[in-house]
């Protein structure tokens, strides 16, 4: 439901933008982010945005993107932030660190099926050894002694970084209403990685973390709350490098999962 509800966005923004346009890229300042397995995505964005060659660049919805960039923002200053402050004042750190790293562990399928599709067997087997590892010693993945003890890391791969990885082109940008900076490659690929996600509230065979549309919603939420709990800062200081938001975050995305893709 989550997909058909992500291409009705899209649809309707075709229809609104049916016009073409085109901009050009400008050189960005420098990004710091952290964590690539939710907190260290932001790690490999740091100093990335450094240099950006000038380029034209094909741009069909930035109309809409700058406004859904602008939706997405304010539902961040007036929504999340206020709400993941309080979070972060009840909540120890430990503890939010500890949901982070049960969220991480839930996610192993995506990133197994997605190293193999690749042909990244060593990732793959080690993303094995990590689930194992996590959800033995570390119970149920609240904590990540893999990594800790055995330097075992996570190898972050979504179904986007396996099309891009056969070459399948990005498309044009399209900003998402809450889930942010996107395209058209890594839209269509949500639905592969939701169908390997243990949170869902769609009828399974197997095993959900979720069973209604509540549910999912609160454990998202949950999600989400403490992932920004635990990195404050980092959307302040990348907004205070930005001369204009919307093509610095939109130039940061690109330029982030092609790096992704190329690794």
């Amino acid at each position: 439901m989550r997909f058909i509800y992500l291409v009705f966005v899209f649809t309707f923004v075709l229809t609104l933008t049916g016009c073409s346009s085109k901009m050009i890229e400008q050189p960005s300042g420098t990004v710091i982010h952290e964590d690539k397995e939710r907190s260290d995505l932001n790690g490999e964005l740091e100093g990335f945005a450094d240099e950006f060659e000038v380029k034209e660049l094909y741009d069909p919805f930035s109309s809409y993107n700058r406004a859904m960039t602008s939706f997405n923002d304010g539902a961040y200053e007036y929504v999340l932030k206020p709400v993941a402050e309080g979070y972060k004042y009840v909540v120890h750190v430990e503890v939010r660190e500890s949901v982070r790293n049960f969220f991480n562990n839930l996610y192993f399928p995506t990133r197994f099926v997605n190293n193999v599709l690749q042909g990244k067997f060593h990732n793959a087997s080690e993303e094995t050894g990590r689930f194992v590892i996590n959800t033995t010693i570390g119970v149920f993945g609240l904590f990540d002694p893999a990594k800790v003890h055995f330097n075992i890391g996570a190898h972050d791969e979504d179904f986007g970084q396996t099309l891009g990885f056969y070459g399948v082109g990005s498309g044009p940008h399209i900003v998402l209403p809450l889930f942010g900076p996107s395209n058209l490659r890594d839209l269509l690929s949500m639905y592969p990685d939701v169908l390997l996600s243990p949170i869902d509230y769609t009828e399974r065979s197997y095993w959900t973390l979720s069973d209604t549309w509540f549910e999912y919603l609160s454990i998202k939420g949950l999600e989400e709350v403490n992932y920004i709990s635990l990195d404050m800062d980092r959307y302040e200081k990348m907004k205070r490098d930005a001369v204009d938001l919307y093509p610095y975050f939109r130039d940061v995305y690109e330029q982030y999962r092609k790096k992704q893709i190329e690794e």
